[in-house]
């Protein structure tokens, strides 16, 4: 007879040994038929633990609450959500064919993560299919040690993005109230932060932005629709929200094919707080992630904007604005765009001073194959600028974009020899980079020296 608080001996101990190793086998398996364990296939198994089940229905008693929940708590382990730990209510198996208690990967789910918390492998899909056979088992288990079949939770159902219906209902709420006329300001700027957060937090509700034409243009209605400014802190969320939602690759091509994207960026890079302005040259940097986009924002004369932002050199923006024209720069008629734009004489001044050289050297490199970039380098003292970059910076990347460029300068202008083989006869500048710099900086460097140290061609007249 039981006492409170504890089981008898139980005579039936090896039986579950044995269904405690078939459901291990059963709930591990990913197969159908091959064998998997104690010599039987996936049907065997199956078959064995109901007999087990069947035998220790024998065994059935009943208990006082203490005693359920120790039973509880002494359940095979197998039978318990490797998240919570507990008892499975209502095992479901995600993509990787493991099983857990539908609230709890659920809410694994909502909160954003995409892979199986046991294998960290990435989730091919969202869809939890219930798992029948460990339901039965954890049922008939209990039937057997007299407790109640513990009921699933109240759950709301989660879609392929882990969000649930009331989610995707507060997420339409808050866009219409953006849209709506009839909306006070208040609720406006509470709907507006309140969307910042949640596609800050949640990579899913990034994802919904992709699923409607109408998502994005309702974002930005307050700011399509404003005649006399709008308020500088309204106007940060819904930039940053768009930011946010960038960053999903899905929504890159949408939202540069949106009417109004990219005038609102355009726009809010001249922006009031350079809080805006540096998000907004943030979302161009993003969206320009692809080629064809990086296309789309220069043919709309989004290198100007940038270019005067970052000679404005606000510390906050400075790096966003640069990453941001880098990656523009890399299809070719944004090149002569930025260079007909005024990029040449901003960077080498912010480079002269010492601002952001890894970047801005980067994108000076970059330039170089223009040949007016190169004059304007040239005429701009850029020479003298690189040679003793080369000698102060400890940088090997910086080392090979100064000598890249100065490559290049050696190659279209030959008045710059002088001042290069001055450098030589002085510090050895080049000599030293043609046998320690990275392989490419070698070869340009010693391109450099097979050039100016060429013996001069002169033509004798009888």
């Amino acid at each position: 007879m039981a006492k409170s608080g504890s089981f008898d001996p139980d005579p039936t101990n090896n039986l579950k040994k044995e269904l405690r190793r078939l459901v291990t086998a059963i709930v591990e398996d990913s197969s159908s038929d091959e064998e998997i364990g104690f010599g039987f296939g996936f049907i065997e198994c199956v078959d064995e633990a109901v007999k087990i089940l069947q035998d220790l229905k024998e065994g059935r008693t009943h208990g006082s609450y203490s005693v359920m929940k120790s039973s509880f708590d002494s359940c095979p382990k197998e039978f318990n959500c490797p998240i919570s730990k507990r008892i499975m209510m209502d095992p479901v198996i995600i993509s990787t064919g493991k099983t857990y208690d539908r609230a709890s990967i659920q809410k694994w789910l909502t909160a954003g993560n995409r892979t199986c918390p046991e294998t960290q492998q990435v989730l091919s899909h969202t869809v939890l299919t219930p798992n029948h056979l460990v339901r039965d088992m954890i049922t008939q288990w209990c039937n057997n040690h007299g407790l109640s079949v513990p009921g699933p939770s109240p759950v709301q159902y989660v879609d392929e993005n882990g969000l649930t219906e009331a989610d995707r209902n507060h997420f339409r709420s808050l866009l219409r109230k953006l849209s709506l006329s009839s909306s006070s300001i208040t609720e406006v700027k509470e709907s507006a932060s309140t969307l910042r957060s949640l596609t800050k937090k949640n990579p899913s509700f990034r994802a919904v932005f992709g699923e409607s034409s109408t998502a994005i243009p309702e974002l930005l209605t307050p700011i399509t629709r404003a005649t006399n400014g709008i308020d500088p802190n309204l106007h940060e969320d819904l930039i940053t929200t768009l930011l946010n939602l960038s960053i999903h690759d899905d929504n890159k091509k949408l939202a540069i094919e949106t009417p109004n994207v990219i005038p609102v960026l355009l726009d809010a890079l001249r922006s009031v707080t350079i809080e805006t302005r540096a998000n907004a040259a943030a979302t161009l940097f993003t969206l320009s992630a692809l080629d064809s986009n990086k296309l789309v924002i220069g043919k709309a004369g989004g290198l100007k904007p940038l270019i005067e932002l970052l000679e404005e050199g606000h510390s906050l923006a400075m790096k966003d604005v640069a990453s941001a024209i880098f990656n523009l720069c890399i299809v070719h008629e944004n090149k002569t765009q930025a260079v007909r734009d005024g990029a040449v004489s901003v960077i080498l001044d912010k480079v002269n001073d010492r601002v952001l050289v890894d970047e801005l050297l980067a994108i000076l490199a970059m330039l170089s194959s223009n040949q007016t970039a190169i004059e304007e380098m040239c005429d701009l003292g850029a020479v003298s600028c690189l040679l003793s970059l080369i000698k102060e910076t400890t940088s090997a990347q910086n080392k090979e974009n100064c000598i890249a460029i100065l490559y290049a300068i050696c190659f279209n202008d030959r008045t710059k020899w002088r001042e290069m083989r001055e450098e030589e006869s002085l510090y050895g500048t080049l000599s030293w980079l043609g046998q320690n710099g990275t392989s490419r900086a070698r070869r340009k460097a010693n391109g450099i020296l097979d050039r100016i140290n060429r013996p001069v061609n002169r033509t004798h007249t009888a």
